[in-house]
């Protein structure tokens, strides 16, 4: 007589459903650390394709996405006026020639003020906020700004002070849709970027913190007087300009 083995199914199906889940699990885990090595990869990679490729800014990416109207026209630096490369260096970054991308004092400053409850103001340099245009969110943040400084850190070592300012005046916002510095001088004063006047490039300067806010052409009395400021500064700010005017 044949004796039949007691079938096991029961037993290997209910153990096979935890080696299912371990594999999911691990699927998983090996795909968030794909994306974790891509997230920390590409930044570097684009940035050395910006090196010679001209960029666009996520705020236009955004606005492209959502079929917004985009102004933006690339022009190399050459072709803007030194006037607005003094006074946004001036307003922005005074010291853009001499850091590594990031102000550490002006940025332990700010930490000092948050400690002690008091509101921090902007320690933005201008390779900070062009990486944050590059690569980041516009909305503010704890998390964006600790984000910006290693990604400011990475555009200072791979691109030029030049390139970097070039990249940054062509990618700025400078009102409701309208991006660099030849678009916001066609529009705002209905002339080419190379051709801007001191007092036009103040008012354009002084208008970065707040572009949708202010108005170059017809500037109110407070963006008037920070303009005037910026005319003032830009004529004793002394030997600041030399890594992108040679002078």
């Amino acid at each position: 007589m044949v004796r039949v083995k007691p079938a096991t199914g029961g037993k290997s199906g209910s153990g096979g459903a935890p080696g299912r889940r371990r594999g999911m699990i691990g699927l998983v885990r090996k795909r968030l650390l794909q994306l974790l090595l891509v997230l920390v990869l590409l930044p570097p990679v684009l940035t050395v394709i910006y090196s010679v490729v001209p960029p666009i800014s996520t705020l236009m990416i955004g606005r492209y996405v959502q079929f917004l109207w985009v102004d933006r026209q690339w022009v190399p630096l050459e072709q803007i006026s030194p006037n607005l490369v003094r006074s946004v260096i001036t307003s922005e970054d005074s010291g853009f020639c001499e850091n590594d991308g990031v102000e550490w004092d002006a940025l332990q400053d700010q930490v000092e003020a948050l400690s002690e409850g008091e509101k921090p103001r902007g320690a933005s340099t201008i390779t900070m906020q062009t990486a944050k245009n590059l690569f980041l969110w516009g909305e503010r943040s704890y998390i964006r700004k600790g984000l910006e400084l290693p990604l400011a850190l990475m555009l200072d070592a791979i691109l030029t002070k030049k390139r970097i300012l070039e990249i940054y005046l062509n990618i700025a916002e400078w009102g409701e849709g309208i991006f660099g510095a030849e678009a916001a001088a066609q529009a705002w004063f209905g002339k080419s970027a190379k051709d801007l006047t001191r007092t036009e490039a103040a008012r354009l300067a002084t208008a970065l913190p707040n572009p949708r806010g202010r108005n170059p052409a017809k500037p109110g009395s407070g963006h008037r007087k920070l303009a005037g400021t910026n005319l003032a500064r830009v004529k004793g700010a002394g030997p600041i300009f030399g890594c992108v005017l040679g002078k």
